[in-house]
């Protein structure tokens, strides 16, 4: 257990020493690999067992049938930015509440979560909706502090709201069911929504000036603007039902693991694209590259993560952690509030998903040991995960807004996402105080024999 804390404390300071996280992760894995097997550090025996692991690591997860589903999500957000269709769901989410008090900002919430249901990208959603919802709030005269917050704050439901490729990387690193993570994701991110639409009306109720109504539409030009999403409706049926059964039907009888769903998204998405007018040969070709080179770097950073998760286990870290509970006989609740505690401060360091990897091999086993569902522990490491992306000094989703936008300052938006972070722990709290909220649509699932 020793030598695992050793570990993980030079991987933090490495990641402070400004080392790429899959260096940090995948040197001290194959040195503490090499000790745990030899004695030293320098032991050749040790050596070769350390090198035998990383190539076997490497190999394993090029070969990997399911991580397939990593790329072809990625390529279907692309194709989907590719599409236009993110004005779409901003028109209609302006349409209906554009004109009350931080509407605007309101209405980019509710395009952030539409978005996402598209995409899986917390990071391209934030990107995307900035180029089409800030030139309208600043029309508005809305405040700098709260058209980026908004902003930043909704593309934090990318990685919550299914299709989701940091659920995927968690099932598959735990074996726990895609589709019933996706699923247990859904009314968790639906109140992500909510509870930022309330941290809106409570930043105007604050300061009236910071977001003024907009134009009110009639309802002719709502039902026009809800007529325009029809792509995106029909792709997120496409995804969400083929993989949950909805094609199983005579005489189609078809039912969608997560790796066809993400293709049958990747090829909808595209074919939505081209119909628009939205791809050209070399469009397409960059939206391929760019989905080879997030892919590669996510892939490095799982096999980073996993010769790490390598070392501690055959340290003995999880299990000395759940010797280490019972011993002192420490409440489970006790345990989870302590564990939330660590990733909210990892948070502030540590970008999402090379948190997520580098700490569900230490903490997996001993929630579930707890006694703990392992969907409903997935879905509360993304939740906290969100409000990493929103929290300083990292705070990625804020420093893709300020490379976007360009003309704010990093503390402006800060200052702005403050009361969106605070609803996140308000919505972290009722998940973890009410299991359920997270687990009916799975069990409804199970229940259905899906």
């Amino acid at each position: 257990m020793t030598a695992a804390l050793i570990g993980f404390a030079l991987v933090l300071v490495l990641v402070l020493l400004r080392l790429p996280i899959v260096f940090a992760m995948g040197l001290v894995g194959t040195l503490g690999f090499a000790y745990e097997r030899g004695g030293s550090i320098f032991d050749e025996r040790g050596l070769k067992a350390a090198m035998s692991m990383v190539g076997r690591q490497i190999t394993d997860t090029a070969q990997d049938y399911g991580l397939s589903v990593v790329p072809l999500f990625i390529l279907m957000g692309l194709f989907v930015n590719k599409g236009g269709m993110a004005r779409e769901l901003y028109a209609v989410s302006n349409a209906f509440l554009g004109h009350m008090r931080g509407g605007i900002a309101m209405a980019t919430v509710a395009a952030c979560g539409g978005f996402s249901a598209i995409c899986g990208s917390s990071l391209a959603t934030a990107a995307t909706m900035s180029k089409v919802a800030m030139p309208q709030m600043r029309r508005y005269g809305y405040s700098d502090e709260l058209s980026t917050a908004s902003i930043a704050a909704g593309g934090t439901l990318g990685i919550l709201i299914p299709p989701s490729v940091i659920l995927v990387i968690y099932g598959l690193l735990t074996e726990t069911s895609i589709g019933k993570l996706f699923m247990a994701g859904i009314v968790p991110g639906l109140l992500g929504i909510l509870f930022y639409l309330f941290a809106v009306r409570w930043t105007v109720w604050r300061n009236p000036d910071a977001g003024p109504a907009g134009e009110r539409a009639d309802w002719r030009a709502r039902f026009q603007a809800l007529g325009s999403v029809w792509a995106v409706l029909l792709l997120f049926f496409l995804v969400i039902g083929g993989l949950y059964g909805v094609f199983d039907i005579e005489p189609l009888n078809l039912t969608f693991s997560p790796t066809e769903a993400a293709g049958m998204g990747a090829a909808g998405a595209f074919v939505i694209a081209l119909m628009r007018g939205g791809l050209t040969l070399g469009s397409t070709f960059e939206v391929l590259k760019e989905t080879c080179f997030t892919a590669s770097a996510l892939f490095a950073v799982l096999i980073g993560a996993q010769v790490f998760s390598n070392f501690i286990n055959l340290a003995g870290l999880p299990e000395a952690l759940i010797s280490l509970v019972t011993a002192y006989d420490v409440s489970p609740f006790v345990v989870i509030l302590m564990i939330l505690g660590i990733y909210i401060i990892l948070g502030c360091v540590f970008e999402s998903l090379s948190m997520l990897l580098l700490t569900v091999p230490i903490f997996f086993p001993l929630v579930t040991s707890l006694g703990y569902d392992p969907i409903w522990f997935g879905i509360v490491v993304v939740v906290v995960t969100e409000i990493s992306l929103i929290t300083p000094p990292v705070g990625l989703n804020v420093f893709i807004l300020k490379g976007v936008v360009g003309d704010v300052t990093t503390g402006t938006i800060f200052r702005g996402v403050t009361p969106f972070w605070i609803a996140d722990i308000f919505r972290l709290a009722l998940i973890v105080l009410v299991p359920i909220v997270v687990l009916y649509l799975p069990e409804k699932m199970g229940a259905l024999g899906h």
